[in-house]
């Protein structure tokens, strides 16, 4: 049986550094970019452990604003 990874992409550029995604996360892959801004002055949400993700998507249904997309990849 072929095990399933998770990939999160983040619009940087929309997200607004809630910080609900970053609670969300059951394996603490995201976090909050503490020296970047995005062009509205806000500290966005970035995935920093790579090759964790599960891909269960927690992050994308809780972000208000639609920012985070969350693809599944199967492994061999």
């Amino acid at each position: 049986m072929a095990k399933m990874k998770g990939a999160t992409v983040v619009d940087t550029e929309r997200c607004k550094g809630c910080n609900l995604c970053v609670v969300a996360c059951p394996l603490n892959v995201l976090e909050l970019a503490h020296k970047e801004v995005n062009k509205k002055g806000y500290h966005f949400a970035r995935q920093v452990v790579e090759d964790t993700c599960i891909g269960c998507a927690a992050c994308a249904i809780v972000c208000p604003d639609g920012c985070i997309s969350v693809y599944k990849v199967k492994i061999d």
